[in-house]
């Protein structure tokens, strides 16, 4: 499948480089090529500039968000919460129409200084944002609950942990589930939430998820849900 991951930061190369080594095509956008690979200094969590990953995943195209999108016949949204409707707004809604966004990114707001703030939080969702700005694409919003390593390899974390799935379209949900059977995650331990408005709480676990970052001083944790069932 060609995939298009909308994103250059480290979960759009984690994501993106897991899909290449299971055999996918895989393009990710950014808003202007020419000036992401002129970045020599590491973003603003530490991480290098992307230049050097892609000169060692040759696989991988960069292209422009809206040249992404019509590339991919699934997309995956990996953009900062704050920037991701404009970031698929200039994907292009006709590059979008009829595909699958599997939505990783959460709605994080640094206005206030660290720690990050959600906005918007408890009666909306960025996941439902993108789905009422866009009604012809199916949005599932998955695997924004860990860390981008955790997301593609789930055996970082030992024992039983699980991975929360919404959105509206049950076919789209099948799909992304097999994706993260592919990515390692056991069928057992996926849990269908229901609907997109469902992603209202999977985004409210990001404060929890951040001071238990700091508190354990590793990201190699996830969370387990005592007495789940698995996915339908």
């Amino acid at each position: 499948m060609r995939y298009a991951v909308l994103g250059t930061g480290i979960v759009g190369r984690t994501v993106a480089g897991k899909l290449v080594s299971l055999g996918h095509e895989v393009a990710i956008g950014t808003r202007d090529p020419e000036a992401t690979l002129a970045r020599t200094d590491p973003d603003s969590y530490g991480n290098p500039p992307i230049g050097p990953w892609l000169a060692e995943h040759l696989q991988v195209r960069l292209l422009d968000f809206a040249d992404a999108a019509a590339f991919g016949e699934s997309v995956v949204n990996t953009t900062a919460g704050a920037a991701s409707l404009q970031a698929l707004q200039a994907a292009g809604r006709d590059n979008l129409a009829g595909k699958v966004l599997l939505d990783i990114a959460n709605p994080l707001d640094f206005s206030q200084g660290m720690p990050p703030s959600l906005d918007p939080v408890g009666t909306d969702s960025l996941g439902e944002q993108i789905q009422r700005a866009f009604p012809d694409v199916k949005v599932v919003k998955a695997l924004n609950t860990m860390n981008s390593r955790v997301m593609v390899e789930p055996s970082r974390v030992p024992g039983e942990h699980h991975v929360f799935v919404s959105g509206d379209d049950a076919d789209a949900k099948k799909l992304v589930i097999e994706c993260l059977v592919d990515f390692g995650w056991p069928q057992q331990s996926v849990i269908d939430l229901g609907g997109i408005s469902t992603a209202r709480g999977t985004e409210m676990l990001l404060p929890l998820w951040l001071r238990l970052w700091g508190a354990l001083g590793h990201a190699d944790f996830n969370f387990h849900i005592q007495g789940a069932r698995t996915a339908a």
